[in-house]
């Protein structure tokens, strides 16, 4: 098996359609199914089948999709590492949810990279639901953020930090004082970050609590947009208690209070469970938990990229 066909399967597995393969690679439908062919031929599996309703895979190909991606990622981590190596560096993939990312990370990152000279971190925002993969296809080498609704063996997580969501709005906000009910904050216009929208976390858990509907729900760029459209006046923010704490006390925004306006939850540092995770991932799982690195998250909410030493390489992902 080369790297070029297991691409091109995986394209396949992934698309659903040797024509969607051929497009995403830019390369001919003929060529797809030269390699397609060539893996069957050496393998022994059919692999998959076309019938009316798409692809049917056969258990081997089914294997075969999982290994594929595996063997990918672990090429593009070890071309990666290789570079890094050559530059006598160490390169360490973080994968994040975008509130962690956003308000916590930062610090956290900036205090863990900085004990060591030879050491570069790229974070990226992932959503909860795709940790266990991007873990076992070593697309990241860790990853931190709220607890997957649906665990994985293969995945191994230790408790970071408890945190709390409130909901805050301007000193103008005509809910503003007083003590809302759930029927209240349903008919409001919630300003989101895009936390709201993974399947994850403790702003998801909030808005099906309140059964908010999802045309009362405003999804902005990043959760600090939506915290500067709640100090206006404009709606309902749910926000990490400890970024707002310093506008709440200065009076820039209102925190409500009642049974159905905060919710805690924790954040976990996620590692493969079996050996052969790299040093530095397990390394930080631990770190993250100290009380030093407690503090370093919320002293070190909106620090840019810019300050970090040695370098970190923040990636967005849909």
């Amino acid at each position: 098996m080369t790297p070029t066909q297991l691409r091109a399967y995986s394209a396949v597995v992934r698309l659903g359609s040797v024509k969607l393969a051929a497009a995403h690679l830019e390369v001919s439908e003929a060529a797809v199914s030269l390699h397609i062919g060539q893996l069957r031929k050496e393998l022994g599996d059919q692999l998959f089948t076309r019938t009316s309703s798409g692809l049917a895979f056969t258990p081997g190909g089914l294997r075969l999709a999982s290994r594929a991606a595996e063997l990918l990622g672990l090429q593009d981590i070890t071309v990666l590492e290789v570079s890094a190596a050559g530059r006598g560096r160490r390169l360490l993939r973080v994968g994040a949810s975008s509130l962690f990312a956003e308000h916590a990370a930062p610090g956290l990152i900036e205090l863990f990279a900085g004990r060591a000279a030879d050491l570069d971190v790229e974070l990226s925002v992932r959503s909860p639901a795709t940790f266990a993969a991007l873990l076992q296809t070593r697309t990241i080498d860790i990853a931190i953020g709220p607890a997957p609704s649906l665990p994985d063996a293969t995945v191994s997580g230790r408790p970071v930090m408890n945190y709390r969501i409130v909901l805050v709005a301007g000193p103008e906000h005509p809910l503003a004082g007083t003590r809302p009910s759930a029927g209240q904050l349903r008919e409001q216009t919630w300003l989101l970050g895009p936390s709201a929208a993974a399947d994850g976390g403790a702003i998801r858990t909030l808005l099906r609590r309140l059964a908010v509907p999802d045309e009362r729900q405003q999804i902005f760029q990043s959760h600090a947009a939506a915290l500067e459209e709640a100090k206006r006046g404009r709606g309902v923010a749910a926000a990490l208690s400890f970024t707002v704490a310093p506008e709440v006390r200065q009076g820039r925004l209102v925190q409500f209070s009642g049974p159905w306006t905060a919710v805690d939850q924790v954040w976990h540092a996620y590692t493969l469970s079996e050996r052969g995770a790299p040093a530095a991932a397990a390394e930080l799982a631990r770190f993250a938990a100290t009380p030093r690195a407690l503090q370093a998250m919320i002293r070190g909410a909106g620090v840019h990229v810019g300050r970090f030493r040695p370098s970190v390489h923040v990636t967005l992902w849909s």
